[in-house]
């Protein structure tokens, strides 16, 4: 896993002690405890607008949204992360009276860094798809280039995966009502050969 250092085993308890804490943010996995690295001027140009275009959309919906100072908990209680926007649709069911760990997220959003991507892609995202029953939909969003990745948890409990590539592409998520436009995920962001509105 491709996380910067991790600290020595810790019960979810001792963890949520520590992060209450510190200012600094660190996701747990089973029992490893790890300090989440500084994010890039396009991850958080991306993040802010996406954020943006789900608020708007979601403002007369019975779903929120979460920033990523929220913590999102899978069930066994092996995983605590951040994810850059969590969206829950009801009411939200925290892990405690500190209401800063939330249970049930409807969708979960993770813009891909070079240090993070393969754990976002594999064990993070089994976890995610695998132990939080309230998931409909775990979005990927790249960096590198202009393109969306989504599972969708299917009728049965299967999950399946669908690509939007490319700036002219509008992407879909039917569990929260939002139409996303990929120019506008990654407006201001400059890609190589590719032209993006500002």
């Amino acid at each position: 896993m491709a996380l910067p250092q991790a600290m020595p085993i810790f019960e979810p308890k001792e963890y949520l002690a520590l992060e209450r804490s510190t200012e600094t943010r660190h996701e747990y996995l089973d029992g490893f405890v790890y300090a989440m690295a500084g994010e890039s001027p396009e991850h958080s140009t991306i993040c802010f607008n996406l954020s943006g275009l789900v608020y708007v959309q979601l403002l007369d919906s019975p779903c929120r949204g979460y920033s990523p100072n929220m913590k999102v908990r899978n069930d066994p209680a092996d995983l605590y992360s951040y994810p850059d926007l969590a969206i829950v649709c009801g009411e939200p069911i925290y892990h405690d009276a500190h209401r800063d760990v939330v249970l049930n997220p409807t969708v979960v959003f993770e813009v891909l860094s070079p240090s993070t991507e393969k754990y976002d892609r594999g064990e993070k995202s089994l976890r995610y798809r695998e132990n939080i029953e309230t998931l409909q939909n775990y979005v990927l969003v790249s960096q590198k280039q202009p393109r969306i990745e989504c599972f969708t948890r299917q009728p049965d409990g299967s999950w399946s995966s669908l690509e939007i590539n490319g700036l002219a592409e509008t992407f879909d998520l039917p569990s929260i009502g939002c139409r996303v436009p990929l120019a506008d995920v990654y407006r201001r962001i400059v890609f190589p050969n590719i032209e993006v509105n500002s």
